[in-house]
């Protein structure tokens, strides 16, 4: 099992998390703010198996708006193992 952690702008939190959810990924928002202006962004996290992970990058790529110069970031993913996973 995976997790993908991606810090996403604001404005593409909702349409991505939507997405997730509609190509059943489970998905936890958290709002947080970082970078140099302090903007606002939302942290995904995402849990997948192993072998949905490149469905759920693919889904958030296709689900960000294009960025507003060329040199800004869309986002920021990060992909982790594992080790335990429980639910109570």
């Amino acid at each position: 099992m995976k997790l993908i952690i991606a810090i996403v702008r604001d404005r593409d939190a909702d349409p991505v998390s939507k997405a997730l959810t509609t190509h059943n990924f489970r998905v936890t928002h958290i709002a947080s703010t970082g970078g140099f202006l302090r903007r606002g962004n939302s942290t995904l996290l995402i849990g997948v198996d192993d072998e949905r992970v490149e469905a759920g990058l693919e889904v958030v790529r296709n689900n960000l708006e294009p960025a507003d110069d060329v040199d800004q970031k869309r986002a920021t993913i990060f992909v982790v193992n594992v080790n335990q996973y429980l639910q109570y």
